[in-house]
Parts: C-alpha cells; sequence; structure tokens
C-alpha cells in the first residue's frame, strides 16, 4: 500500500473548516485554516484525507471474491519431468502464461521449459475466481500458485527422502532432479507417479524468500514468442471444429437495431456456398463453405429494419447530455485564487486486433463453445439459463466452455457477446458455426469506451492548493459482465458499504489524487444512454488521470513553478515520488529542444504500483502537417521514458512489453484514436479509419525502467501504464503549443477518411489486396 507523509498537526495552532458537499451521498471534507495565514507564503502542503482507493482498491476487491476458491486449482506434475497447469484466467497478449510459469519453475526447481501452461475450461466451482481483467491476474494468483507448486516440490522431496531413508532436509532439488550427498538421484517425472496421494489430506509448505529467487525477478522471453512469430500459435479464430462452418452477420445500420423483415431470404441461400440463413437477435445470420461467401451473402441480404437504442444520436448530442448531467463543483471560484477547466474525452473503440470469434455447436441434447472469454464462469451460466437452456431445456451441466488464447482484448473479452450470439445461431440453423465479426461489425456495433467530460477546480493561497474537486460525467459504462456480479457478492464486505452502483465502486476503488491538495472529492456520475460500451483498459483511469495531470501543471504555472518542482513538493505517496526523481534524470527533464518540441511528465499510482512516464513531443508545423493517407497526422511523440515501480516485478522484460503497450495506448488516447457518432452509429468501419497509434507515430527513443522490488507482492501490471502516458503526452503538447488541449484526442475534430457505407453492414471483400502488400 502507498506510503502518505503527513505533516506534523498542532490542534491548538489551527482551525478547521469543513464543506458539505453535493454528491450522490452524503460527503464530507474537513481542511485548515491556519493563523500563519498571514505570511509570504504556507509553511508545507496541506495534507489530504485519504481515500477509498488508498485504503481498499479494486484489486483488493477481486482479491476479496478470489479468495475463497483460491485453493481450488493444482499443478501436476508427469512421468516425462514436466509440469503442467491449467491456468484459471485467459491469456490475451498480456504475457500472463509466462508470469504463471515462471511462478511454477520457482517453487519447483523446474527449468521453465518444462512447465506446460494450458488455458482451463470454464470452471463454475471457481466463482468469481475466473475472471480475467482489473490488472489483477498475477496480482491474484500469485500465492495459490506458488504455494501448490511449492506442495508439488516438497511432496517429491518426501517421497525421495523416504526411499532413500535419509532426512527430507538433506534432499536437494534442482533442474528437476532430486539429489542427496551419498550420490543418490531422481528426476521429478521417476517419482512423478510414487509421489502421488490416494487421499485428500491437508498439508502446509513454506515458500521461498525473495533473496533465493532464481527465475522470479529474472528477465524471460514470452513462453510462446516462437510460436507466436512462427505462425505456429492457435489464437481463437484458428481453432477448427469439425462441421463448423464459417458464418457472419448482416447487421443494422444504427447500434442494436433489430430486423423488421428479410425479403429474399430463400434466394441469398441458393448463393454458391451458402448453406443457411437466419434471423437473429441483432441482424441476420449467413453460413457458408467460406468466409467469402458468407460476406457475399449477407451483401446480398434486402433487410428492413427497426430502430436502433441510440438512432439521432452523435458526439454534439451525447456532450450537450453530459454537460446537463454535470454534478455541482462546492467550492465556489476565487477568481485568481482558483484554476478551473473542463475536458471532453471522445468515445473510443475496445476492439481487439482479432475480430471477435467464437464456435458453437448446439445440439438437442448439450451444447458446446470455443471462444475468447475472460469470465467464463459468467458466460457459462448466461449461454446455458438464457440462450440455450430457455430455448432447449438444457441443463447447465450439458454446456461446455472452452477458453481460447485470444489476439488482444482491451477488456472487450469481458464481454461474451459474440459467444451468445454463435450458440443462439447455432441452435436456430441446427448446425455448428464458426462465427466472426468483421472489422467494420467490432467498429460499429462491438464495444466502445463512453465518451465523457471531467470537470476540475482547484483553490490554492500563498503556495498552497485548498482544494481539488473533479467532477466526472459519462455515458454508462456497462458492467453487466463479471465484475459487475463480483461487486454484488462481495458488497457487503466492502469498506464502503454495498449501497453503490457497479460504476460508483469502481470509480470509488480505482481513483484517487496523490497529491496533498487540501479537500479533494472526486465524484462520477452517468448518463444512461444505450451505446454498447464495456470496461476498456484502464477504464476511467486514462480521462481522470488526464485531466487531473493538466490541472496541475497549471497550478504549477499559476504559482510560478516548474511542473516537476510543483509535483516534488505536493506529493504524498513516497513510491509515486522515487519513481518521478527517477524519470526526471532517465529522461533528461529540462534539456533544451527547439520551439514547438516539448517535455511533459505524467504520474499514476494504481493497482500497488506506481508509474512516472515523461514524453516530448514535437508540435512543429513540419511535424504536424506530414501528409499520410487517408488521416490525419498531428504531432509525433518523439521520446518516451518510463519508470515502473511494481512492488516485486516478477518478469522485468514482461514489464517492459506492458509499459511499451500502455504508452502506445496513451499516445492514441491523446493524439489520433476515437469514433466519430453520426446517426446513431460510428463512422469509423475499420482500422485505416481508426487510428490506433501508427508506427509514424511511435517514438523512435523509448526507455523502460523497472525499479527493484519494494514490497514482497507484485502489483498489478497490465493497465497501470495507459493513464500516466495520455497524461504525460497531454501536458507535453500543452506546453510544446501553449495552449492546454481540452477535447481529446486532439485532432477528433477532422475526419481524415471516407467512411464506409451504413449497408451493407459489411464491406466487399477486397480484390487488391496484392497491390498493397509489401
Amino acid at each position: 500500500m502507498a506510503e502518505h507523509r503527513r505533516s506534523p498537526e498542532d490542534p491548538t495552532r489551527r482551525r478547521f473548516l469543513g464543506y458539505l458537499l453535493a454528491a450522490p451521498t452524503l460527503a464530507v471534507g474537513v481542511t485548515w485554516a491556519d493563523a500563519a495565514l498571514g505570511a509570504d507564503e504556507a509553511e508545507a502542503s496541506i495534507p489530504s484525507l485519504p481515500q477509498p482507493e488508498d485504503l481498499f482498491d479494486l484489486g483488493d476487491l477481486q482479491n476479496l471474491a478470489a479468495l475463497p476458491t483460491s485453493g481450488l486449482i493444482s499443478v501436476q506434475v508427469d512421468e516425462d519431468g514436466t509440469a503442467s497447469f491449467a491456468l484459471h484466467r485467459t491469456e490475451v497478449g498480456q504475457g500472463i502464461t509466462t508470469a504463471v510459469a515462471m511462478m511454477i519453475a520457482e517453487e519447483l526447481d523446474l527449468p521453465i521449459d518444462k512447465v506446460r501452461i494450458t488455458l482451463a475450461d470454464a470452471r463454475p466451482e471457481l466463482l468469481m475466481n475466473q475472471l480475467t481483467g482489473g490488472s489483477n491476474s498475477v496480482r491474484s494468483i500469485f500465492t495459490p500458485v506458488r504455494t501448490a507448486s511449492a506442495l508439488a516440490r516438497q511432496q517429491l522431496v518426501r517421497t525421495a527422502a523416504a526411499r532413500w531413508d535419509v532426512p527430507e532436509d538433506e534432499v536437494a532439488t534442482r533442474d528437476g532432479v532430486l539429489s542427496h550427498r551419498s550420490g543418490k538421484s531422481a528426476t521429478y517425472g521417476s517419482l512423478a507417479k510414487v509421489a502421488a496421494s490416494d487421499r485428500t489430506v491437508q498439508v502446509s509448505v513454506s515458500l521461498k524468500a525473495v533473496e533465493d529467487f532464481r527465475v522470479l525477478g529474472k528477465p524471460q522471453n514470452r513462453i510462446d514468442a516462437l510460436d507466436i512469430v512462427t505462425g505456429r500459435k492457435r489464437f481463437g479464430m484458428d481453432i477448427q471444429v469439425p462441421g463448423a462452418k464459417p458464418c457472419m452477420v448482416r447487421r443494422p445500420p444504427t447500434i442494436n437495431g433489430t430486423v423488421r423483415a428479410v425479403r429474399n431470404a430463400d434466394a441469398v441461400k441458393a448463393m454458391p456456398g451458402i448453406t443457411d440463413v437466419a434471423v437473429i437477435r441483432y441482424g441476420v445470420a449467413v453460413r457458408g463453405e467460406t468466409f467469402g461467401q458468407c460476406v457475399d451473402g449477407l451483401r446480398a441480404l434486402d433487410v428492413d429494419w427497426n430502430p436502433g437504442t441510440v438512432d439521432g444520436e452523435s458526439d454534439a448530442t451525447v456532450l450537450a447530455k453530459l454537460r446537463k448531467a454535470r454534478l455541482p463543483l462546492a467550492v465556489p471560484p476565487l477568481g485568481a485564487l482558483s484554476v478551473e477547466a473542463e475536458f471532453t474525452f471522445a468515445f473510443a473503440s475496445n476492439a481487439p486486433l482479432e475480430p471477435d470469434n467464437a464456435i458453437a455447436d448446439v445440439r438437442p441434447d448439450r451444447a458446446e463453445i470455443w471462444s475468447t472469454l475472460k469470465v467464463p464462469i459468467d458466460a457459462r451460466q448466461d449461454i446455458a439459463r438464457q440462450d440455450i437452456a430457455r430455448q432447449l431445456g438444457l441443463p447447465v451441466d450439458k454446456v461446455v466452455v472452452h477458453v481460447v488464447t485470444g489476439g488482444g482484448s482491451f477488456g472487450r473479452h469481458l464481454f461474451h457477446d459474440v459467444a451468445a450470439e454463435a450458440a443462439e445461431i447455432s441452435q436456430k440453423m441446427g448446425k455448428p458455426v464458426k462465427l466472426s465479426w468483421s472489422r467494420t461489425d467490432d467498429f460499429r456495433q462491438g464495444r466502445a469506451h463512453p465518451m465523457c467530460v471531467s470537470r476540475v477546480r482547484a483553490t490554492h493561497l500563498l503556495g498552497n492548493v485548498l482544494t481539488y474537486e473533479q467532477r466526472h460525467t459519462s455515458s454508462e459504462t456497462s458492467f453487466s459482465h463479471g465484475l459487475g456480479e463480483m461487486i454484488t457478492s462481495t458488497a457487503a464486505e466492502l469498506p464502503i458499504a454495498g449501497n453503490y452502483t457497479f460504476a460508483q465502486t469502481i470509480f470509488l476503488l480505482s481513483q484517487s489524487v496523490p497529491y496533498n491538495f487540501g479537500v479533494v472529492t472526486q465524484l462520477l456520475n452517468e448518463i444512461p444512454l444505450k451505446f454498447n460500451t464495456g470496461s476498456m483498459r484502464n477504464i476511467y483511469s486514462p480521462n481522470v488521470v488526464c485531466a487531473q495531470e493538466l490541472v496541475v501543471d497549471k497550478l504549477a504555472a499559476k504559482l510560478g513553478k516548474d511542473p516537476v518542482a510543483f509535483r516534488r513538493e505536493f506529493l504524498k505517496d513516497d513510491r509515486l515520488r522515487a519513481v518521478m526523481e527517477e524519470v526526471v534524470v532517465e529522461g533528461r527533464w529540462g534539456r533544451p529542444l527547439p520551439k514547438g518540441v516539448a517535455q511533459g511528465i505524467g504520474l499514476h499510482a494504481e493497482y500497488r504500483g506506481a508509474v512516472a512516464v515523461l514524453v516530448e513531443v514535437d508540435c512543429r508545423p513540419e511535424t504536424v502537417n506530414r501528409p499520410i493517407s487517408d488521416g490525419v497526422t498531428g504531432p509525433r511523440v518523439t521520446k518516451a521514458t518510463i519508470v515502473i515501480d511494481a512492488g516485486l516485478p516478477l518478469n522485468p522484460r514482461g514489464l517492459e512489453a506492458q509499459m511499451i503497450g500502455g504508452l502506445n495506448d496513451g499516445i492514441a488516447l491523446a493524439l489520433t484514436s476515437s469514433l466519430h457518432i453520426k446517426d446513431g452509429i460510428p463512422l469509423e468501419g475499420s482500422w485505416d479509419n481508426y487510428f490506433y497509434t501508427r508506427q509514424w507515430n511511435t517514438p523512435p527513443d523509448v526507455r523502460v525502467v523497472v525499479l527493484p522490488p519494494t514490497t514482497g507482492t507484485p502489483s498489478g501490471a497490465g493497465e497501470i501504464a495507459v493513464a500516466p502516458s495520455f497524461a504525460a503526452v497531454a501536458c507535453a503538447y500543452a506546453r510544446a503549443t501553449g495552449t492546454t488541449p481540452t477535447t481529446f484526442p486532439i485532432n477528433h475534430g477532422e475526419l481524415g477518411f471516407e467512411p464506409f457505407p451504413l449497408q451493407p453492414s459489411t464491406p466487399a471483400s477486397p480484390t487488391n489486396g496484392l497491390d498493397s502488400a509489401f
């Protein structure tokens, strides 16, 4: 947990002021009033009370929910000397399989290339312990996986000691071999069968001390790296199931529109290769021999559509509703003693690189699903009970859900829409299907991070910040996945009590201000617009922290201080101060730069870790106006330095990759990537339209520094770099241009492409692919 510096307080010297804050529930803040207000400046920053996230964060909630079933995992030692483990979390590119293999190799004293990690099918007995999200997986399973591995090693030692009639403490293990000073030795594989227990018994074990680690803490390449670069790795779309033919869907021209009528289903079914056509909840499914034939078939359909759930909405209409719904600020503006700003963040796509896909084989007496699911238990229950059991009368134990590796997620796979849709199609057609969404489906009908506005007001006096208020207003974020269910199941044990909505709970358990800014309040309000939204990577933090750090820079300028010096004075988190000091040195803060090029810094503490990001942004005209195809270029980040305190870093190389990924997310959100909503649907329809950070915007100079261990347990790392990277880019842009940006991404106001038609919903298959090949 973060350490906080507290200034000594003498109640005989101070009077205290308070506010009854405007908020969804009772909120009271206390602060200062010092007899020394006549001095030229305050003695020290005014301490801020801890916020909920400081005391109990979202990861703590997830750990609490997973605790009852955390022991229901097992590591198996096989007769070939390998260890195998069915991982109950989902690999979507974040490298969790490598981290878990390292844990097992460490505690088993086994070479990592002898550890086999697979993904577990949905296991209903694990309840909330099979949810992948919130940068929690490593943090949550670190001790249980190590314990299972240590127990396996201990049992092998006991078996060898009994066979050799020697004390257990004289049996050594290394690289999968047991040995004794007498010269006796045995491989793990030779004792694997003998060491097996014929009954369940309770045993205890000691885990290795950090100073004894030989695997954990050392840089390790991904265990699947060779398969990835050679094309052997199998993702969801590579899975083949006998009889499961390609399937795609013709979708409506607005979000969540439904079918009124299909005029030519029989004609489409008669097209070459097409086997089936079926109306489903949000479209018309076409099954064929090839995906190309499916595209031809769905484009040939003649469909009348009912309205969707957000018809007529646009960027402008949503923004107007958000501004109307803003919660009021409690502290009145104090003229020159106030700093105030409001920031708008556009919709952003949740689409991962691999298109959404799933295989479903629904029969009268059973059902089987294959899909990338980060909450497979939730999916198993919903598919079984709602989409299959309700229609076919199948009991839950007749539904099998296989979790497959996904090519990315960004939070998209917390939702099982595609798996449920595949099950519906298979049930209606009576045949197995291999469903794939098109890229256009992903962008227009998939999940999106909601548009939001963040308003901040801070007041200051005599060199101190007296109050900091942030009112974050967002289109509704859907928590209809397992994270919402997790909150429900553990609400009674939450320190903030159980009367908050899902969104409010997650906001309170993930957001905090790391500065001593006197009275601090951060409040969320969401409006119920029925867009398809989701828990995009880092959820609320990128927008909240970007707004916060921009205001911190404004406060520093108002008080005539360097941005780093200002942060140094007001930071209350010692770990965050340490990463800042390191990034300032490594990134050479303050070095001379040409006019139009500037540095920016962003800080963020979350998931019990701390990150500092320092970037340099080139906003010179020759950079901003350089031509590219079908897009808006804008500024470029030319250099980035990231320093991460991950508590106990398990794999520095994996951490480096995660930090670089978070950096590119932050650059995208700050400069280029967003959805433009018009007439109830995004205009973006492909990765060509949606400008995630491209090669021409990726900094050629990136350095990641992983600090030595500062705690005895790992922090979350999968998302923690997104928010400070976003903030650092925004702050650098403001310093380079002399104007604080208030709308993100910065190029959102310009549309650099010609949108695909809304109908048919999927563009025609390309015929000129070789013309664009390198």
